[in-house]
């Protein structure tokens, strides 16, 4: 059986991490499939998706490691291209990639204790998402 839903979010941009286990397993619930693995994907290249303690600690040493690895104060490619500022929001997306899977069991999501699904918008303002979320399973 396959179910698809998706998630409705505003985030602010700039490495905006945002929460998204609540309304992922709701959704998996309100499938009615007990078993299988839930996909969320993000349409558009400057958001991504992982798997996190969301902690106010690492809330700020995720945004602080990729602002390391892919400044947001240097000028790349993709910003003479098209003078739009975010380039590094489509390399951090290409770090971490759109999607993410979870399996689930009796209806809930197989995730450790202290491990939550986020949703982090890497773009260079406030943006209005949708997530798309297809659940396959029986």
């Amino acid at each position: 059986m396959v179910h698809a839903a998706e998630i409705a979010l505003e985030s602010a941009g700039f490495c905006d991490l945002v929460d998204i286990t609540a309304q992922l397993s709701d959704l998996v619930r309100a499938s009615g499939i007990g078993s299988g693995i839930v996909t969320v994907f993000c349409p558009g290249s400057t958001g991504g998706l992982t798997t996190i303690e969301f902690e106010p600690g690492l809330q700020k040493d995720l945004p602080e490691l990729l602002e390391r690895i892919v400044p947001s104060d240097r000028s790349y490619h993709h910003d003479r291209t098209w003078h739009d500022g975010n380039g590094f929001a489509h390399l951090r997306s290409a770090l971490i990639g759109p999607d993410l899977t979870v399996p689930f069991t009796a209806g809930k999501l197989a995730l450790g204790t202290w491990q939550q699904v986020v949703f982090l918008d890497f773009d260079n303002k406030a943006r209005r998402r949708r997530l798309a979320v297809q659940i396959i399973g029986e």
